[in-house]
């Protein structure tokens, strides 16, 4: 069913970034902010936006974006 695979692939993005920013917490406890793992957040955070048709899913996927984005535009140089 298309619905259900748009539906588990956005819950794939979503954990995904939630680990990403799992890491991202991991790296700068240890002094480092990690490039690494800045760029995973930038390519995950294009992914973010894809919606999955369900309008409660695309809420909680919007405001793990608005944290990647946050968390990107923190670590940049300015």
């Amino acid at each position: 069913d298309d619905k259900a695979e748009r539906r588990r692939r956005s819950v794939a993005r979503g954990r995904a970034a939630l680990d990403a920013l799992d890491e991202l917490k991991v790296a700068l406890l240890a002094g480092s902010p990690g490039s690494v793992v800045l760029n995973r957040l930038r390519a995950l955070s294009q992914n973010l936006k894809e919606s999955s048709g369900e309008g409660g899913l695309d809420a909680v996927l919007a405001e793990i974006e608005l944290r990647v984005e946050v968390e990107i535009a923190k670590l940049t140089p300015r």
